[in-house]
């Protein structure tokens, strides 16, 4: 079984725990959603897809296992590390870059390392394309106009 299929797995099995089956329908199609984005946006810009897809698969499911947002990236990173660890998927390397990008995915408004970029890119792309009748958010807006020139969009 590949790195990422494992993953997806672990991730699958503990989103299951979730009660409210709306709420669990909608994290499992945003995680795939997300982890669907980053792994093109790496591709297209030479980093790896993997790695992007497996960052994504974990980087809101702190909030998605406590109900809670309150600090979601940061708290997310660390349970990210401890899920790679746990499940000896990455070396240490990859696991700081993944680390990396779930730690920094929702400061929007900031730049940081490519393949950090690149979780936040595909969060972007998933929020405003997933359900478009509503209004791309303020702090996403000027993100998801690059991203749409970046595609021709």
């Amino acid at each position: 079984m590949s790195r990422l299929k494992e993953l997806r797995k672990y991730v699958e099995n503990e989103l299951n725990r979730m009660e409210d089956a709306d709420k669990r329908n909608s994290a499992v199609a945003h995680l795939y959603g997300v982890s669907l984005a980053a792994a093109m946006i790496a591709k297209k810009r030479g980093l790896d897809p993997e790695l992007s897809s497996m960052a994504a698969m974990l980087h809101d499911l702190h909030a998605y296992k406590t109900g809670s947002y309150d600090d979601h990236a940061h708290k997310g990173a660390e349970l990210a590390g401890n899920i790679l660890r746990e499940l000896k998927l990455t070396d240490e390397g990859e696991t700081d870059i993944i680390c990396s990008a779930v730690y920094h995915h929702d400061d929007k408004l900031v730049a940081d390392s490519p393949m950090d970029e690149v979780l936040k890119d595909a969060d972007v792309i998933h929020h405003c394309m997933n359900d478009l009748s509503k209004p791309v958010k303020e702090k996403e807006q000027a993100r998801f106009d690059k991203l749409c020139t970046e595609f021709g969009m």
